[in-house]
């Protein structure tokens, strides 16, 4: 007898009632891994299962644990609880040291970062020295050269969290190459049938999109990494990543029946561990793991706001052959030689100089 899913599972908006959480909490909540969802039906909409909902009733400090462990803070509130000024909390995140979980635009269009309030008390514990005195002279070198590290560590925190949510190559290939608009895309993935089926798989955008086109464009342009080496770095994880999507199955191709072009294997793909060397988001790349995104300096984590060590680690030697190539087609050049062909955005190509045409 088939198991009734409308018993055994709660839509979103009746889940928010029954933890007593407001519905933005409760997509905070679903982002971050708090509450767990399910694919239901042939849409596979996501719900929550009945004895999610009695877990986390059943915990001692409900409902007002979960409510604080969702708490999302702006700047002023952050500063408050730092008992600093929101100036120097702002310095403090554009430094990198607290990590934004979400963002919204206000009536003027600017930007509003909001941060957990429980990674925002974990910075004055771990950091005390930085909420008094002058900052290290580092950081103000950082700030002096207009640096602001709050839309790239929001962008890291969500492709962490985009990545932790599937274990389907393909799928993690096309959360990496959300970061980077058409034309980056395109210079890496060369085949058309695979940029088509990562579209196909492009994760929703974040939620709270702003509606009015002008907002919208602004917000979206956050979603984007923008820095030459961020770029730089999200190209080489969406070609490791693309090895690992070919070497299981190749993109559906036209004419293909679903069956032939997902072309399920025996064994899914083992994740490798998405949060290793003080949580840096990897990428599982034939047994090596490659962090998600450079970083300078300090690292956010995306669990808390603690600084983590870099982490560097080199490209493993050695391509896998895509599948389906002819035995006589030779592999890919290595990576570097993938990007020969396409600049990274915010870096010019330089012209060349035509020598003058000597008249007789």
């Amino acid at each position: 007898m088939a198991v009734d899913e409308g018993a055994r599972t709660v839509a979103p908006g009746r889940a928010a009632q029954e933890l007593e959480l407001r519905r933005d909490e409760l997509r905070l909540a679903l982002q971050l891994g708090l509450v767990r969802t399910v694919p239901v039906g042939e849409g596979e909409r996501r719900r929550v299962e009945r004895r999610e909902l009695d877990r986390l009733r059943a915990a001692p400090d409900f409902p007002a644990g979960l409510r604080e462990r969702v708490r999302a803070v702006g700047t002023r509130e952050a500063a408050a609880l730092l008992g600093i000024t929101a100036d120097r909390f702002t310095r403090l995140a554009r430094t990198g040291h607290v990590s934004p979980v979400r963002f919204s635009l206000n009536r003027y269009r600017t930007v509003v970062w909001m941060y957990l309030a429980q990674e925002v008390v974990e910075l004055g514990l771990t950091c005390p020295a930085l909420l008094t005195g002058r900052l290290p002279l580092h950081l103000r070198e950082r700030l002096a050269a207009h640096e602001d590290r709050r839309a790239r560590n929001w962008r890291a925190r969500r492709l962490a969290l985009l990545l932790r949510a599937t274990e389907d190559p393909w799928a993690r290939a096309a959360a990496i190459a959300s970061l980077l608009d058409p034309v980056q895309v395109a210079e890496v993935v060369d085949d058309p049938y695979e940029r088509t089926h990562l579209d196909r798989l492009r994760p929703p955008p974040p939620p709270g999109m702003p509606v009015p086109p002008v907002a919208r464009e602004v917000a979206e342009r956050l979603t984007l990494a923008d820095d030459p080496d961020e770029i730089l770095w999200h190209r080489l994880s969406l070609a490791l990543a693309l090895d690992e999507a070919r070497a299981e199955r190749q993109a559906p191709r036209p004419g293909e029946t679903r069956a032939e072009g997902v072309g399920a294997s025996a064994s899914t793909m083992p994740t490798a561990g998405l949060l290793r060397a003080g949580a840096v988001p990897m990428v599982p790349v034939r047994g090596k793991a490659v962090p998600e995104a450079p970083v300078r300096g300090e690292a956010v984590t995306a669990a808390s706001g603690a600084a983590a060590p870099v982490v560097t680690v080199s490209a493993p030697v050695g391509r896998p052959m895509a599948i389906g190539r002819s035995a006589g087609r030779p592999a890919r050049a290595g990576l570097l030689e993938r990007f020969r062909r396409g600049r990274t955005a915010g870096t010019a190509r330089p012209r060349r100089r035509r020598r003058p045409t000597a008249w007789p």
